[in-house]
């Protein structure tokens, strides 16, 4: 019988798939599928961004992942505001050229395919190159319901390494 109700359980996942659905949970595993585009972009804020930022959420931490996951996309010479994180993150450069910089560090180039590990509570930004446009995948980490503490915006002159 518990064969039967997982053959059930798959087959109308996959009705649900083709149905259009945003998401579809299979009953037997709680496993838990989430259609691409089935979340609204948003624009960054431009309180904690500079330039053009687009925000393509992905999935948010729960109970048993302490983590979220965002796809952000960076228009040429935009970038975050300086920031840190309570208990981290690691980027994914999914595509194109960018810039990021931790507080008394270089300015480092960053391309598709780098990843990069921002500790807990080490201030930090980080964008598009000026000339190129720059995709990441955040996975971010929450500490006591907080993932971020924004501060200040980068300014023209430390963006530009001056």
């Amino acid at each position: 019988m518990p064969r039967f109700v997982l053959f059930l359980s798959c087959f109308f996942l996959l009705l649900a798939a083709g149905s259009g659905q945003a998401a579809a949970q299979d009953a037997a595993t709680g496993q838990t599928v989430t259609r691409a585009g089935a979340q609204a972009a948003l624009q960054g804020p431009e309180s904690f961004f500079t330039g053009a930022v687009r925000v393509q959420p992905l999935f948010p931490a729960n109970d048993a992942a302490h983590f979220s996951g965002a796809y952000v996309t960076f228009e040429p010479g935009a970038r975050t505001a300086w920031h840190t994180h309570p208990a981290g993150q690691h980027l994914v450069v999914v595509s194109g050229v960018g810039l990021t910089q931790a507080e008394g560090g270089p300015i480092t180039e960053i391309r598709a395919g780098d990843v990069i590990w921002c500790p807990p509570q080490v201030r930090h930004w980080h964008g598009a190159s000026p000339r190129t446009a720059m995709t990441h995948m955040a996975l971010t980490g929450t500490r006591d319901g907080k993932n971020v503490v924004w501060m200040e915006k980068v300014t023209d002159q430390e963006y530009n390494g001056r």
